[in-house]
């Protein structure tokens, strides 16, 4: 749908950044919902905010309307995207809108699920109510580029991460790894979790570092837990398998009688065709579940296959100013690797944000497509 920015005023872009603060309320809660907020405007008075605290909870548009009550009639709405025309775990909003008489709807996006994309503004503008689309757009896709991502590519939005000294590697020759990166640093990485559905190692990482792989935030559910494992070496007292939070995936080669001990536990095991774990066939799979964005931190065999595949979308390289050196040592990134330097992943739109001596530099991988 092209873009129907009408009239949009300095005031119509306040009240929209201020929906788009509100979103933000939903970090981490929302998936595979996008994170939403919305703000309702009679006469110049805000009389309505709201915004999607969880999946299967109202969406931001009826909280607001809620809040505002009967001074939503003749009033305009605020709403980072797309109000819905469909059933999904709630009911549509857009009838809820006409309902309230709601004379105006300001929103930043249209929606990408082609379930929606365009239905709710068709349906909005049918009912007479004026809308205008457009305003904000970057800043509301930035906000959710996983949702965003999810709906364009049919896959899950996946970021790589990793920590490393200036020369390449996550870990000396002899396996130490702790720490190459200072406290201040690993404090960040641990919060980038938060804004993935999911997290994704190998078994290599499980077994040598044991990981937690968890918010540790009350109020905020931790990240699915992805190992690729394809013979089901997993301990079964490891902290990755705490709960049933997990999806194992692994190949014909491993223990039967693991799997359906794993299974026995509640725990989730995926079964690849073939001998090796194939990652288009992981991201099928993952899409099939709605898992709409990943965190892959290792180690490096997995990241090179995540490389290899042309299947990362974004990435955060953390470094220390230390050198390890030497040829078995752990390099961040391995797999077959780049034939030439032209066929390498460039980054575009990086950034680089420093904690002390330790520098992070994220960016999301150039594909000649834009982002």
């Amino acid at each position: 749908m092209r873009k129907n920015m009408g009239k949009i005023s300095p005031e119509d872009t306040a009240y929209l950044k201020l929906a788009l603060r509100l979103a933000k309320n939903g970090l981490g809660k929302t998936f595979p919902n996008p994170m939403v907020g919305a703000v309702v405007v009679r006469r110049g008075r805000i009389v309505g905010r709201g915004y999607h605290r969880k999946a299967g909870l109202p969406h931001a548009e009826i909280e607001a309307l809620r809040m505002a009550g009967k001074r939503a009639e003749g009033a305009t709405l605020y709403v980072t995207l797309e109000p819905c025309s469909h059933w999904g775990r709630t009911p549509p909003c857009v009838p809820e809108i006409v309902k309230a008489k709601v004379a105006r709807v300001v929103c930043c996006s249209q929606d990408p699920n082609t379930k929606v994309c365009g239905r709710g503004i068709r349906a909005l503008r049918r009912a007479g109510i004026e809308v205008s689309v457009g305003a904000l757009s970057a800043e509301a896709e930035t906000l959710n580029e996983g949702f965003f991502s999810f709906h364009k590519n049919g896959r899950p939005f996946v970021a790589i991460k990793f920590a490393s000294s200036l020369d390449g590697k996550i870990a000396a020759r002899s396996g130490d790894s702790r720490w190459i990166t200072n406290e201040e640093a690993r404090e960040y990485a641990r919060k980038l979790r938060r804004n993935y559905q999911a997290i994704l190692v190998g078994i290599n990482t499980v077994l040598h570092d044991d990981p937690h792989l968890g918010l540790r935030i009350k109020s905020v559910p931790d990240p699915l837990r992805i190992i690729l494992d394809s013979t089901l070496r997993i301990p079964l007292g490891c902290k990755v398998l705490r709960d049933n939070n997990v999806v194992i995936f692994t190949t014909r080669r491993a223990n039967k009688k693991k799997r359906k001990e794993l299974m026995g536990k509640g725990i989730s095991v995926v079964v690849c065709p073939g001998d090796v774990i194939s990652l288009p066939f992981v991201m099928k799979e993952l899409a099939r579940r709605e898992i709409i964005s990943v965190f892959v931190e290792g180690g490096g065999e997995v990241l090179g296959s995540f490389v290899d595949e042309k299947l990362v979308d974004k990435v955060y390289a953390f470094h220390a100013p230390i050198l390890i050196g030497g040829e078995t040592a752990v390099s961040a990134v391995s797999g077959k690797g780049a034939g030439s330097i032209r066929e390498s992943l460039r980054l575009k739109n990086v950034v680089r944000k420093t904690f002390g001596d330790n520098i992070l530099i994220s960016g999301y991988i150039d594909n000649g497509k834009g982002k």
